[in-house]
């Protein structure tokens, strides 16, 4: 599977004149391959295989160019950064998080909910993107519990 992304990676660079450089690329497979949420020191440990001494700066461009093309989003919450195989560019991404396991998974909303837009309106703000990060149990963590989900956020 990497490889047929990896393909995809740089014909999306070479498309758009973007330059495919050793740390962008090694960022976009250490983050590809991941199972689960990287931190930037991770990803700079592991370019340490590639490249020759690679200093912290030169992950963070790495991640922000990831970010910055649709490759990966960041993780506010755990400051970290998730693959995107979403085959467009997105405004906003929303992503369910286990606490447990610490898998995320992202929902793939395409528009901002309709209360939310109304909020942002009402108060005239201009949104620039957004991301929603919701925390809790996947199913396989939550198992059948009876009561994870009791006092939680969606008994409002």
């Amino acid at each position: 599977m990497i490889k047929k992304t990896e393909k995809n990676f740089k014909n999306y660079c070479v498309s758009n004149s973007l330059r495919v450089t050793p740390p962008r690329l090694s960022a976009f497979k250490i983050v590809q391959s991941a199972k689960t949420p990287i931190t930037a020191y991770e990803v700079l440990e592991r370019m340490g295989k590639d490249i020759k001494n690679p200093k912290p700066p030169t992950a963070y461009r790495a991640l922000d160019f990831l970010t910055q093309n649709g490759f990966a989003h960041r993780i506010e919450s755990l400051n970290a950064y998730v693959y995107c195989d979403s085959d467009h560019k997105h405004k906003g991404s929303q992503f369910m998080i286990c606490d447990s396991c610490k898998q995320v998974e992202e929902i793939h909303l395409c528009d901002l909910p309709d209360t939310l837009k109304e909020k942002l309106y009402s108060q005239n703000f201009c949104l620039k993107y957004w991301n929603i990060e919701a925390h809790g149990r996947c199913s396989k963590c939550r198992g059948t519990d009876p009561d994870c989900c009791k006092d939680t956020a969606c008994d409002s």
